[in-house]
């Protein structure tokens, strides 16, 4: 099992703040041929519509020195893991969760962009101080 992001705990009580229950921490799936843990997996009951929504969050910090390496470490195991969850868990929507900084100086840029575009990859931005979700991006 890989170690936890240093932000793994505040995106966890973000997500708690705005009533998601955290179901898995890590969430375990065999695939493949492969072990995998994403980060949390979590629930929330819609009230309105009597049923559950169900997320996987892998959480990612963006500390190291290169923003471009370590971007592309996070876009290959969203890819593995969202094709992983279709097949075993196709009701879980997968999402990255990346800090408010990092979205705002890279995921912004062109090239980037257009890689979450292409790839429909899921974002929650979160504040790591307020330890808040400030954006979802489907």
């Amino acid at each position: 099992m890989a170690a936890k992001d240093i932000f793994h705990d505040a995106v966890k009580r973000a997500l708690e703040k705005e009533g998601w229950l955290i179901t898995n921490d890590p969430l375990f799936l065999r695939f493949g041929g492969l072990d995998m843990y994403i980060d949390l997996g979590a629930e929330k009951v819609l009230a309105a519509e009597r049923n559950q929504e169900k997320i996987a969050v892998e959480v990612k910090s963006f500390v190291a020195p290169s923003t471009t390496t370590e971007f592309s470490t996070a876009l290959g195991q969203y890819l593995k893991y969202q094709l992983a969850l279709e097949e075993e868990q196709p009701e879980r929507l997968l999402y990255l969760a990346v800090p408010l900084d990092t979205y705002r100086s890279f995921f912004t840029l062109e090239l980037p962009g257009l890689l979450i575009q292409r790839y429909q990859v899921r974002l929650i931005v979160f504040d790591p101080e307020e330890e808040a979700i400030i954006k979802w991006q489907k």
